[in-house]
């Protein structure tokens, strides 16, 4: 991340206030209709639109031919009209003659099939041929558009995931490994290849992960995973380094995915100017809300809670899931609004113009088939509306005294096979920690395990696996100096390697908890009843997983009351460390936390909470977002007025059902 560039970001949102708008696919349309397309955005005050996404095949339609007739004259009507451009590369999509004359630059999957072109994404990231050919048009549309008055960001790749186990990766994996352990040798002491006779004579005998009779090395698989992260960021660094070396100072940017699976954004992070994100929460599901706010909080953290920018979502439904349901504008605004309580400086929809042809037809968008005379325009206009009167917010910041650890690497090794149990899932188990953070309003940061927790009252680890020295010393000291720090079941299982950590569990921690404990238990069906042991409080349940676990001078707080491990720690506390020995139900987690946080003086954004009331302090405003089916009124001392209405209210603030306000103190003048 340059600091320019990042500056330049800022200096776009200075002056436009929040970017609204969405990806523009003009090569989908007759040039007749882009002139319609600029007054309909001006009319919903659309001042930032993406370009080119899926445009390789329009700008080099054969080998080597350039045709940028059409995106001049798209570029030069967004200027005219007061609209800034996001310019993409088009690498994501290539085009169908760069598969067939070199099939080599086609994706492998785990079965050896190669795949086809015809879709998106058909491209092995280890493909010289692909790289090249991606440069190549990456560096003819810099040097043309780099000074274009209407590129104010610019766009690489999209979405970058995909996965090749051909013999391209197998090489690129090959020379990965010699980097990271210097030798055969190492590769195999770090793999622990003894085990089923799997030692490799030298690096070529080596392949990824591919279709096998059985089980597979899991530091292997765990390698690979590492290794494609890393050869996808090699992808966008080249593209990128290509547009700077054009002369474009703009800020760059790829748009990330919320917890992706396939990349560690952690490690992408200070590659992009600016962090970018695309977010689809399914209406149907009644927990989207937290879990996007999840994905929020962790694009603020991958930005060093700088504001981000929310590239893609939904204005309405989707087409891809089997069942979908479309959003109302209602909620539409809402899923806008908390992006920007949370953050975000932009909120940008997939897409402008509901295409009629193509796999997305039925994807909706902020112009749909229907035309500007519905409610989901209507709604469009309206949001356009609320971001310009929420200038003031941008650049603020969300303050946040607890801190969330998440870590790539130790989901990845945690949800490999041949565990304790299949059912225990990796990032569930955060989404359900965070959820109970998100219920009481709490604000959180996202972290990664090596951050510095300096500063904050309470650190929460709901889940990791794997932990190195440095991390268990980072939450010791963190509990020294007063934060509560509260750890997850499952935890400081593994070191890097994904290798099991010998002694009593968790071997990292055991000194910091206060427990310890011999085994990991995978618990019955029909759950096991767990009891407080003061016997104050209603008795609950564990499910899927525990340890078999002793104090070793914790205070035990929960016990296992029935079946083979009755009467043993479920929840420790150690001073300032708590341990969550099981996977255990929505309401004791939730009261273990409310504990924590109540040790801490930790509280949520407002004093009493309200039941689907979202609030969330940016800055000096307040958000709340009512997504209850009632009228819902918060007690808040003092005089407020409401950004989005300029309506006055004192001590009291009524949030209709549906809608949200977004209040600041007023002061007497």
């Amino acid at each position: 991340m340059t600091s320019a560039a990042a500056a330049s970001f800022a200096g776009l949102t200075a002056d436009r206030g929040i970017l609204f708008g969405g990806d523009y696919n003009p090569e989908q349309w007759h040039s007749d209709v882009w002139r319609e397309d600029v007054a309909l955005m001006q009319r919903a005050g659309v001042n930032l639109v993406t370009v080119g996404v899926f445009s390789w095949a329009e700008l080099e339609p054969t080998p080597g031919a350039r045709e940028f007739g059409w995106l001049d004259e798209v570029l030069d009507l967004l200027h005219a009209g007061g609209i800034a451009v996001d310019l993409a590369t088009p690498t994501a999509s290539p085009p169908p003659w760069l598969g067939v004359r070199h099939p080599e630059t086609l994706p492998v999957d785990r079965d050896g099939v190669r795949l086809v072109a015809g879709s998106r994404n058909q491209f092995s990231p280890s493909s010289r041929v692909y790289r090249e050919a991606a440069r190549a048009i990456t560096a003819d549309l810099a040097a043309r558009y780099a000074q274009h008055p209407a590129v104010r960001m610019w766009h690489v790749g999209n979405e970058y995931g995909q996965i090749d186990h051909g013999d391209e990766a197998a090489r690129a994996f090959r020379e990965w490994l010699l980097r990271r352990y210097g030798s055969i040798e190492g590769i195999n002491e770090a793999w622990g290849t003894a085990f089923w006779a799997q030692r490799y004579a030298d690096v070529s005998e080596i392949l990824p992960p591919r279709r096998a009779p059985y089980l597979i090395n899991p530091t292997q698989s765990l390698d690979f995973r590492r290794f494609t992260s890393d050869e996808l960021r090699d992808c966008y660094r080249e593209l990128r380094d290509t547009i700077r070396a054009a002369g474009a100072t703009q800020p760059i940017t790829t748009n990330f995915m919320g917890p992706f699976a396939h990349a560690d954004y952690w490690s992408w992070a200070g590659d992009v100017d600016v962090v970018s994100d695309d977010q689809y929460p399914d209406p149907a599901d009644p927990d989207s809300p937290a879990g996007i706010a999840f994905a929020q909080d962790l694009m603020r953290g991958l930005g060093g809670g700088a504001p981000w920018l929310l590239m893609e979502q939904a204005i309405s439904a989707v087409q891809w899931r089997p069942h979908n349901l479309p959003k109302t504008p209602g909620r539409a605004r809402l899923d806008s609004l908390q992006a920007v309580a949370r953050g975000a400086d932009g909120v940008c929809f997939f897409q402008w113009r509901q295409s009629t042809a193509g796999a997305e037809r039925f994807h909706s968008a902020m112009l749909p088939h229907a035309g500007a005379d519905t409610e989901v325009f209507a709604g469009v206009c309206r949001q356009g509306a609320d971001l310009q009167r929420l200038r003031p917010v941008v650049g603020g910041r969300v303050a946040a005294r607890t801190a969330l650890l998440f870590d790539w690497s130790s989901w990845w090794a945690a949800d490999e096979p041949a565990r304790p149990t299949s059912r225990f899932d990796s990032l569930e188990q955060v989404h359900r920690w965070y959820r109970a953070l998100w219920r009481r309003n709490v604000p959180v940061d996202v972290v990664r395990f090596d951050a510095d927790l300096t500063g904050y009252d309470v650190v929460v680890l709901p889940h990791g696996y794997v932990l190195r020295p440095g991390d268990a010393d980072r939450l010791a000291a963190a509990a020294a100096a007063g934060a509560q720090v509260v750890v997850g079941p499952f935890s400081g299982v593994a070191d890097e390697r994904g290798h099991i950590l010998t002694g009593r569990s968790p071997a990292l921690l055991r000194d910091l908890i206060g427990a310890s404990g011999e085994e990991w238990v995978g618990l019955p069906d029909d759950e096991v009843a767990v009891a407080w042991a003061d016997g104050r409080r209603p008795a609950s349940v564990a499910s899927v997983l525990a340890e078999k676990m002793r104090s070793d001078g914790a205070e035990t707080v929960v016990s296992f009351a029935e079946g083979d491990l009755a009467g043993r720690p479920v929840v420790t506390r150690h001073g300032d460390a708590w341990y969550v020995a099981a996977v255990v139900a929505d309401d004791l987690l939730d009261a273990i936390l409310g504990d924590v946080l109540a040790a801490a003086g930790v509280t949520g954004a407002v004093a009493d909470p309200v039941p689907d009331v979202e609030a969330v302090r940016r800055g000096d405003a307040l958000f709340l977002l009512n997504r209850g089916p009632a009228d819902a009124t918060i007690a808040l001392p003092g005089a407020w007025v409401d950004l989005l209405t300029d309506e006055e209210m004192d001590e009291h603030v009524t949030v209709p059902r549906g809608d949200a306000r977004v209040v600041t103190e007023r002061r007497e003048t």
